[in-house]
């Protein structure tokens, strides 16, 4: 079965006369594990947004096959869902006081009602044990999902897309706050997915390690529009995004993990720059 991309035209997204995402053009390959990356207020959430229906738009969204398909535009939250794309936010949504396994059983419409749904039962229907053993969260199916590390809630909440048969998964931040370990799980755990050519991920990120060890192609929004587009070295490369977005973006990580210096003139800490984080 061959997988469905991701093809926008001119997409526009306004509040109140300021525009937001900018006649954007994107097309997102199936299978791609693609990362929306960018300044803050580039547009990368609002983009999404426009995608899922959560905002108003105009433009072209379609997801399909061969650069045609159904268009999204227009269409209401619930019926994009049904066409097989889901999304996540920051914060995972979970239901806390439930198991793994009956999360996953809600996500997928296994037909049970409320009171059976509470219960335990023998068998696991295929979708959700394949879920299981994709997030790796086969062991922890009988514990509440309340009681789950912050990393594992996120590849709970990826699990129940699974479950629904979602083609285009749009993550927000998915590894904001998580340990290293965590990090390296979530990012093994997308590819895992992403590997399955009938689905497509794109993820909006703001951590650079995290995006150059996974991403497979990067798109740089800035001020709403699409400023570079290529592979993470192509992007790195590229001029613009290191003078608006990269360089910027090291030196901030310079100046928090430098170690502070009394200052000559002054005598008070202030913290050092170092040479890597004016390199362009």
């Amino acid at each position: 079965m061959s997988g469905e991309g991701l093809t926008i035209r001119g997409l526009r997204v306004s509040f109140d006369g300021y525009t937001a995402v900018d006649g954007v053009d994107l097309d997102v390959r199936p299978g791609d594990l693609r990362f929306l990356i960018g300044p803050n207020g580039a547009g990368k959430t609002t983009l999404v947004d426009a995608v899922t229906g959560l905002v108003k738009a105009t433009g072209s969204v379609r997801f399909g096959t061969n650069g045609d398909g159904t268009e999204l535009i227009g269409k209401p939250v619930h019926k994009i869902a049904r066409l097989g794309i889901g999304r996540t936010f920051q914060t995972a949504t979970v239901f806390e006081e439930l198991t793994v396994l009956q999360n996953l059983d809600i996500a997928a419409g296994a037909g049970r009602g409320p009171l059976t749904m509470l219960r335990r039962r023998k068998g696991i229907p295929q979708p959700v044990a394949e879920a299981l053993e994709t997030t790796g969260l086969t062991a922890l199916r009988d514990r509440p999902a309340g009681v789950l590390a912050h990393g594992q809630k996120q590849w709970l909440e990826i699990g129940m897309l699974l479950v629904q048969d979602v083609r285009l998964l749009l993550l927000d931040e998915p590894v904001a706050g998580m340990s290293h370990e965590e990090r390296e799980s979530t990012g093994e755990l997308l590819r895992r997915v992403s590997e399955d050519s009938t689905r497509t991920v794109v993820v909006i990120e703001h951590d650079m390690d995290f995006m150059r060890s996974f991403a497979r192609s990067v798109t740089v929004l800035h001020a709403g529009k699409v400023l570079s587009e290529g592979t993470v070295a192509q992007v790195q490369a590229d001029p613009k995004v290191q003078e608006v977005y990269l360089g910027r973006a090291r030196a901030e990580e310079s100046a928090d993990a430098a170690p502070a210096v009394p200052s000559p003139a002054t005598g008070e800490a202030t913290p050092t720059t170092t040479a890597s984080a004016q390199e362009a």
